[in-house]
């Protein structure tokens, strides 16, 4: 496998190169933009493979930037809160990265996409019982088990402060979502039985299974998401409350890991026409993080065929364009700037 990159830069003092977003009228117009723009679009269908999710109002839609400096621009149905689903996945993550180090959680949950569907249990057996990456179930469950606390219910609400955190306000369960999940979800407790069996779990999986379900039912906003975004885009420190929640190394693993596998067997596609790191929920939120920059948090329930809001995804894709976002973008230096860098260095 060669040399771990680690090794060679660990003693390397990290530089950062991230540029500013515009000022914050220009900022609120394009916000108000991109909600009035992508609301006109009326496709995809709310999901219902989870009972209630199928109740959720179509019309809803709401749009949220939240600066890493602390400037919060909210449109529409911003602050409607639903529950949060596998965007649970990127902020866990974060939080037993925090908890057990960059080496023990890339070698135990994994980075790599399985270019399978979020759910799959072939992924698990193909690759001899590792879960691949923390944002597809197999790894969001052994993420999920190495949450630190002597008991399930210490687990749980590590998990639920810890979310908290990242959004500025005590966040709380959905228990409607909470039970029609737990009545639903016998794939996932196939699959933690199967990691099981593979050793990946050492716990309790049905237990497992049980703090996962309990994640992905807390109720947040678009706004929650913007601002927790914005949290991994400020170095671990949220832009609201000024608490620092996970240090800085901690939001580059997690930003890499959802800018590889974040929108699952379409990530690659999300990157290519966005250039965002991102994560979708089932119920209709996205949340994308500019490093540096800020967030963007989204919620509209009607989804694409693969699974992603379809209001949130344009106007995610507006705001990327508008607001110079996407992570790949880049000018030309000005003619007068190159010839002054090339003397500088005696060319």
């Amino acid at each position: 496998m060669g040399v771990d990159v680690a090794t060679v830069t660990d003693e390397v003092e990290q530089e950062v190169s991230t540029g500013s977003l515009p000022v914050w009228d220009q900022v609120e117009r394009l916000a108000q933009e991109a909600h009035a723009r992508s609301h006109l679009h009326d496709e995809g269908v709310v999901a219902d493979y989870i009972p209630v999710l199928a109740q959720a109002d179509p019309s809803l839609f709401g749009v949220c930037v939240a600066e890493a400096s602390g400037p919060v621009h909210a449109v529409g149905d911003a602050a409607v809160e639903f529950s949060v689903q596998s965007i649970s996945k990127a902020f866990v993550y974060a939080l037993v990265c925090e908890e057990h180090g960059h080496e023990v959680v890339r070698d135990r949950v994994g980075v790599n996409n399985t270019g399978l569907s979020f759910n799959s249990v072939i992924a698990v057996e193909l690759n001899d019982g590792h879960p691949m990456n923390p944002m597809v179930n197999a790894g969001a469950l052994a993420t999920t088990a190495l949450v630190p606390g002597a008991s399930f219910a210490e687990k749980w609400e590590h998990v639920r402060t810890g979310l908290s955190r990242f959004a500025g306000r005590q966040l709380e369960l959905d228990g409607v979502v909470y039970r029609s999940e737990s009545a639903t979800n016998t794939r996932n407790k196939a699959i933690a039985r199967l990691l099981q069996s593979y050793g990946r779990i050492e716990l309790d999986p049905l237990e497992v299974v049980d703090v996962y379900t309990r994640q992905c039912a807390l109720r947040v906003s678009a706004r929650d998401l913007a601002v927790m975004g914005a949290t991994l885009a400020d170095g671990g420190v949220n832009p609201v409350t000024g608490e620092r929640v996970v240090s800085g190394q901690v939001c580059r693993d997690t930003l890499a890991v959802l800018a590889a596998t974040g929108m699952y067997e379409r990530s690659g596609e999300w990157l290519f026409e966005i250039g965002l790191p991102a994560k979708s929920g089932v119920s209709g939120g996205i949340v994308a993080v500019a490093p540096g920059k800020g967030a963007i948090g989204t919620f509209s329930p009607p989804l694409d065929p693969a699974g992603n809001s379809v209001r949130g995804r344009l106007a995610t894709a507006y705001l990327s364009r508008a607001l110079g976002l996407n992570v790949f973008a880049s000018s030309a230096q000005p003619s007068a700037q190159r010839g002054a860098d090339e003397a500088g260095r005696g060319a």
